[in-house]
Formats: structure tokens, C-alpha cells, sequence
């Protein structure tokens, strides 16, 4: 798969708990990007943070969560992602989508 050194990076901002169709969202979310064939999607773990309710999410030990904050970052070109947004509407009920422009300087090798 070849992707374009002009790019984007979409992320999306949602917690570990948030669900579509009973199974995790960020697991919903890579699973159709990769049937979609996106370059390429990365879920990170956050250790804290909050969103709009302005709650507090925290590995700390005093103060569990299971709600940790998770970021997806999707990587592809203007098109793929433009067509992935509508998916992302509808298993999406909250939660926080950006987009930008990104310049691509390796994707994988040439043994790929």
C-alpha cells in the first residue's frame, strides 16, 4: 500500500468504556478502518485526562478509573479519511474528532 508524503491525521478522542454495539468503540473504529483499507490506525492509552464533562480520568491509585482516556490516530490521505468520517458518525456518540494535515516521511519498507 502506498500512501502520499501530503497526508492527514485524523485522532479521536474517547474513553476506554465507550461501547458501539456491546463491543469497545476504539475496536469497532480500527476494525472498519482496516476493512476500509486505511494506511494505518494506532489506539494510544492515556495515563489522565479529562473531556467535556470536565471529569478527571487517572491511573492513579487513589483515584481509579476505568475509564482511561484513549486516543486513535488514523493516517491516510484526504479521500480515504473524507469517506471514513461518515462510519465514524455513526458509531460515534461522543467523544472528540481531529483532523490535519501531516507529511508522510517513511510508511514501512521496501520489503513490504
Amino acid at each position: 500500500m502506498k500512501i502520499p508524503t501530503q497526508a492527514q491525521l485524523l485522532r479521536i478522542f474517547i474513553g476506554e468504556n465507550d461501547k458501539a454495539d456491546g463491543r469497545p468503540l476504539y475496536e469497532v473504529i480500527v476494525l472498519r478502518a482496516r476493512e476500509m483499507q486505511i494506511a494505518g490506525a494506532t489506539v494510544l492509552r492515556g495515563a489522565m485526562g479529562f473531556g467535556h464533562s470536565s471529569r478527571l480520568h487517572t491511573t492513579k491509585i487513589l483515584r481509579l478509573s476505568e475509564d482511561l482516556p484513549l486516543v486513535i490516530e488514523i493516517v491516510d490521505d484526504e479521500e480515504k479519511l473524507a469517506a471514513f468520517l461518515p462510519v465514524l458518525e455513526t458509531v460515534m456518540t461522543s467523544g472528540l474528532i481531529t483532523l490535519e494535515k501531516v507529511q508522510v516521511l517513511q510508511y514501512g519498507t521496501d520489503n513490504e
